[in-house]
C-alpha cells in the first residue's frame, strides 16, 4: 500500500509537471526536447491482455505546435521491488506505442541503494534490448544548505532533505528546506515536513528536535509553526530549566574563581548564600563588585 511519503512525492509531480523535465535536464543532463508545455495524464495503463498496470504518474511533453515530442512514467521507488523490472518496461512500450512518441521511465528514489537497483538497466531477452531507467537518487540531488537556494527551489529542497537528511550535512540541509516550508500554504508543508521527519533516523530526529527547542527557548522563529509544535511543552519547559541551571551555575562559578583570585574568603553562609542565588542579574553585579573590593561583604551588597 502507498505510503503518505509515496503519495507526497507522487502529489509533488503531479501539482508541478515542470519539475520533471527540469531535473532530467539539470541533474540527469538529458537533453529534453524543446518543449512548450508538460502536463499529466492518465496513469492507468490497459492492455488488450486482462491486466492493468498503473504507474505513479505520466507526463506529456508537447511543443508550440501541440505534437507530442515527449512522454514520462514518473515512478516514486522507496524500496527494492522486482516487479517493477517487469512493469517499467511494460510501461514503456504501452505508453510509446499509445503516445506514438520517445517515452522514458523516470525513477524517484531517495534511498541511495534503492536507487542503484532502479538504475540497473532491464535486460528484455538475450541481451537484444533493454530499458535503461533514469534515477533521481541522492547521487544526482544536490545537498541545498543555502536557505535562500532553498526558497527559490523548495520541492528540490525537500528532495534533498528526503535523500541527504541523516548524512554528514543532514541538520544543515533539513534546516534549509523546513525554514523553505514557510512560503508554501500550512496543508501543504506539513505534509512535506511529515515526508521529511519520516525519513530522518533517531539521531537526527534528535538533533533536529534539539534545534528546534534552542530556537524556541532563545525566541528565534525560525521554523514554521507546526514545526516547532514538534517538541511537546513538559519537554521544551525541562530544557529551558536545564539551560537556565546552567548559565546560572557558570555566573556561579566565575564569581567563586574572581573571589579566590582576589584573596577574598568567604564564610560559610556567604558561600550558601552565592549557591543559593537564583537570579542572574544579582549574580553580575556581585562579579562586578569583585573588581576593588577587599572583603566579602562589599561583594554581596
Amino acid at each position: 500500500m502507498p505510503t503518505l511519503e509515496h503519495n507526497a512525492l507522487v502529489e509533488m509531480f503531479r501539482e508541478h509537471p515542470e519539475l520533471a523535465p527540469r531535473l532530467l535536464a539539470t541533474l540527469l543532463h538529458v537533453e529534453v526536447p524543446p518543449h512548450a508545455s508538460v502536463a499529466v495524464v492518465e496513469s492507468s495503463l490497459d492492455q488488450l491482455i486482462p491486466v492493468e498496470y498503473r504507474a505513479d504518474l505520466v507526463l506529456e511533453l508537447r511543443d508550440e505546435r501541440d505534437a507530442l515530442v515527449l512522454a514520462i512514467v514518473l515512478e516514486v521507488q522507496r524500496d527494492v521491488d522486482p516487479d517493477k523490472k517487469y512493469s517499467w518496461p511494460a510501461y514503456v512500450a504501452v505508453v510509446r506505442a499509445r503516445k506514438r512518441c520517445d517515452t522514458i521511465v523516470l525513477v524517484v528514489a531517495p534511498d541511495a541503494g534503492v536507487a542503484a537497483w532502479a538504475a540497473e538497466n532491464i535486460d528484455l531477452g538475450l541481451g537484444r534490448g533493454h530499458v535503461a531507467p533514469l534515477v533521481l537518487g541522492p547521487a544526482v540531488v544536490p545537498e541545498i544548505t543555502d536557505p535562500a537556494d532553498a526558497e527559490q527551489e523548495t520541492e528540490l529542497a525537500v528532495l534533498s532533505a528526503v535523500a541527504h537528511g541523516n548524512g554528514p550535512s543532514g541538520l544543515t540541509v533539513v534546516q534549509a528546506a523546513l525554514a523553505a516550508l514557510g512560503r508554501l500554504d500550512q496543508a501543504h508543508a506539513m505534509v512535506y515536513f511529515q515526508v521529511i521527519w519520516n525519513g530522518l533516523r533517531e539521531p537526527m530526529r534528535q538533533a533536529l528536535e534539539a534545534l528546534v527547542m534552542e530556537r524556541q527557548i532563545e525566541g528565534e522563529a525560525t521554523f514554521p509553526p507546526f514545526v516547532q509544535k514538534l517538541i511537546d511543552r513538559g519537554k521544551l519547559e525541562g530544557m529551558r530549566e536545564g539551560m537556565r541551571e546552567g548559565k546560572l551555575e557558570g555566573k556561579r562559578d566565575t564569581l567563586l574563581r574572581l573571589l579566590a583570585r582576589a584573596g577574598i574568603v568567604l564564610t560559610e553562609d556567604e558561600s550558601a548564600r552565592i549557591q543559593a542565588c537564583t537570579d542572574v542579574a544579582t549574580l553580575d553585579r556581585w562579579i562586578d563588585n569583585v573588581l576593588g573590593a577587599k572583603t566579602a561583604t562589599e561583594v554581596l551588597s
